[in-house]
Order: structure tokens, then C-alpha cells, then sequence
């Protein structure tokens, strides 16, 4: 014998149930679609690093790229964070010199390194400066 619910029938009783199981249902969806849209809205706004591991072999050379360079980063959206400054190692082989460069996003900053402008500066550079360069995208923000 099926016990008859608050509102007096069986099938009223299975009907709420069923309401409540989509209720439930509709609300675990919109907290999954939040999440997964709060992940992609992070990665989206994930910024990115330059690294730049310099060996200077002609200082006037190197000095008239960088000079080019820093303008052009500038105009690209990036700006230096470190520069010349000085190198603690705790391990390894410490670099002669670093650049460090923030940008908004990993996007900005091999466009930038891939630009007509910073192309045409690669001959003046490699006759400057021995150079290890690469990129690094950091936390989403």
C-alpha cells in the first residue's frame, strides 16, 4: 500500500519528486556552466613573460638594437620589469645579462617578437649580443 502524500496522492507525490530532481538538476548545470566559464575567463586573462638571456658581444651594437627594441616593445603593449640588473644564482650557470618583459597575454608577445618591426632588428641584435629568447606564460590573473 503506497502512503499518500501531504497533498493526498501517490502521483502528486512522485510529480513533486520529479520537479524537485529538475530543479536540483538546473541548478548543478548553471553551477557547472559558471565554473567552467569562470576557467576559461581566467585563462583568458593569463599574462605572459619575456625572457631574455643576453651575452654582449658588441656593446655599441647591442646598445643601438636595445634602444630600437624597447620602443618597439612599447608600442607592442609590454614593458620591461628587469633589466641589467643584478643576477643571484643558486644554481647553475648564471646568464651575463636579463631582460625581463610582462604582456598582457602569451598572444602579445609573440606577436610582437614575430612583427616585421622586431625581424628587421634580429641582424643589428645577433651582431650585438649572444641571445637566449623565450616566453612564458604566467598565472591567470
Amino acid at each position: 500500500m503506497e502512503r499518500q502524500s501531504l497533498t493526498g496522492s501517490p502521483a502528486n507525490s512522485k510529480q513533486a519528486r520529479t520537479r524537485l530532481s529538475l530543479a536540483v538538476a538546473l541548478l548543478a548545470g548553471c553551477a557547472i556552466g559558471a565554473a567552467v566559464a569562470g576557467v576559461v575567463h581566467a585563462q583568458a586573462n593569463a599574462p605572459a613573460f619575456t625572457i631574455a638571456e643576453i651575452d654582449v658581444i658588441d656593446p655599441a651594437e647591442f646598445q643601438a638594437f636595445a634602444k630600437s627594441n624597447a620602443a618597439g616593445v612599447a608600442a607592442a603593449g609590454g614593458h620591461f620589469l628587469a633589466l641589467h640588473g643584478r643576477i643571484v644564482t643558486e644554481e647553475g650557470t648564471p646568464p651575463k645579462d636579463i631582460a625581463l618583459i610582462a604582456w598582457g597575454t602569451l598572444d602579445q608577445a609573440t606577436a610582437y617578437f614575430s612583427s616585421p618591426t622586431f625581424q628587421a632588428l634580429i641582424p643589428q641584435r645577433d651582431r650585438g649580443a649572444n641571445v637566449r629568447l623565450f616566453h612564458v606564460e604566467g598565472l591567470p590573473q
